[in-house]
């Protein structure tokens, strides 16, 4: 995909992809699992937060790396949507470095990449995300940090991985969960770099 196709373009270009993830859930789910929300949330929210974490406001270049989108729905354990929904995503550039105070990474940094996006579930709990595949760090595989927000239920936080990736098997946080789970928060994306993530909240 061209990553460098205007917002409407790029609605319209995931368009098969939201009715794949508009689909109805059958049937119980099993909950997505917490996970660590590691050390770099961010101290200070970036003024452009928006779906799109490979631009930014104000700014002419697009962040470095390999564009992906993730799309996927909110739900509850019996397969419902939940709406309006906070979703909240944070993580690496593409050398490994998180835009963070703490971060004491020698990897470059880049200007362009956003770092930081919240958007809200829709009526039929879709969300979706634009941002690029972020670079492994010493002990940790690629991963992207998810938190979930709504009114009625505690708040989720998760790790979404890559299929594929030579480092899954050593990553001591994916190592924690179930094979069931591990499958759960592990996505592989098409050659367009789509990929699809639903998360499952238990409990109200």
């Amino acid at each position: 995909m061209n990553p460098d196709v205007t917002r409407r373009e790029f609605n319209l270009s995931l368009a098969g992809t939201f009715l794949l993830a508009a689909t109805p859930a059958l049937g119980a789910a099993m909950p997505t699992p917490a996970q660590t929300r590691g050390p770099f949330y961010p101290a200070q929210r970036p003024p452009d937060s928006d779906f799109d974490l490979t631009r930014i406001e104000g700014r002419a270049g697009r962040a470095r790396g390999d564009v992906i989108d993730i799309v996927g729905r909110v739900l509850d354990l019996d397969g419902r949507p939940v709406e309006r929904a906070l979703v909240q995503i944070w993580q690496a550039n593409e050398a490994g470095r998180y835009d963070h105070p703490r971060e004491r990474s020698s990897a470059l940094a880049d200007p362009d990449f956003q770092g930081f996006g919240e958007v809200a579930s829709a009526a039929d709990g879709l969300y979706r995300f634009r941002t690029i595949k972020p670079g492994a760090y010493a002990g940790r595989t690629s991963h992207i940090h998810f938190m979930v927000l709504t009114a009625e239920r505690p708040a989720l936080v998760t790790q979404m991985y890559f299929a594929g990736e030579k480092l899954n098997p050593s990553d001591p946080v994916l190592r924690g969960l179930s094979e069931a789970q591990r499958r759960s928060v592990t996505v592989a994306f098409d050659s367009n770099g789509q990929g699809r993530f639903d998360i499952v909240f238990a409990g109200a």
